[in-house]
């Protein structure tokens, strides 16, 4: 007899972490960042916020990459960190580094992911699905708006983070990467567990996007 027909890992994470999703998507920081409305610098923090948590997350890959739960996850052609410091330099300069510092919301944020990566292979994975898959989709929408809205050359030097050059096909890409999600090797607990950090992963980015709209509010 057939074993019953089962909900795809990938359907369940996605469709289980949805409302997150569209809580982060819609943050008044992000609206008005993609409607145009703000300037430059709010973009700028923006970018140095995410170099926190991709350092955060690719510190971990090399300690993570023979590991049978989030190894297959760790591909190289996905890394960001590099092109975050290209983006960075080019819009604060040489010394982008001087008086960086996380908004308390990012640092939160980093300190998850580098828990998981220590702690919990598994909880790795839902925060890189969070982010990698994101930029894979959504990113792109976010590069068009900041080479419209400050004048960046297409995928070039300011938005550099969101061009996967090594990713010749981000769909069949994306397709591989929910196979691996479908394949995750762990059971139905530790499987709802991986949902529920999604989520979690979704509320820390909301709380850092809500932390850059209170520090670039729109005038009234």
């Amino acid at each position: 007899m057939d074993a019953p027909a089962t909900t795809p890992f990938s359907t369940l994470i996605r469709t289980a972490s949805h409302e997150q999703h569209t809580e982060a998507e819609n943050s008044s920081f992000m609206s008005d960042m993609l409607g145009g409305r703000l300037g430059v610098d709010a973009y700028r923090r923006y970018t140095e916020q995410l170099w926190f948590v991709y350092r955060a997350l690719e510190a971990a890959s090399p300690g993570l990459a023979d590991d049978p739960v989030a190894g297959p996850f760790i591909r190289p052609e996905l890394a960001r960190t590099a092109e975050l410091e290209r983006d960075l330099a080019h819009l604060g300069g040489p010394d982008w580094r001087s008086g960086l510092r996380p908004l308390p919301a990012t640092a939160r944020y980093a300190a998850r992911v580098e828990e998981c990566a220590r702690d919990w292979p598994a909880g790795y994975v839902a925060h890189h699905y969070t982010r990698y898959l994101g930029d894979l989709s959504g990113g792109q929408i976010i590069r068009g708006t900041a080479e419209k809205t400050w004048g960046f050359a297409r995928k070039g030097d300011g938005v550099r983070f969101y061009v996967f050059e090594a990713i010749a096909n981000p769909a069949a890409f994306k397709r591989e990467y929910r196979e691996l999600l479908d394949a995750l090797p762990v059971d139905d607990l530790e499987k709802q567990r991986v949902i529920d950090e999604c989520k979690r992963a979704f509320a820390l980015n909301t709380a850092v996007f809500q932390a850059l709209g209170r520090e670039f509010p729109l005038s009234a």
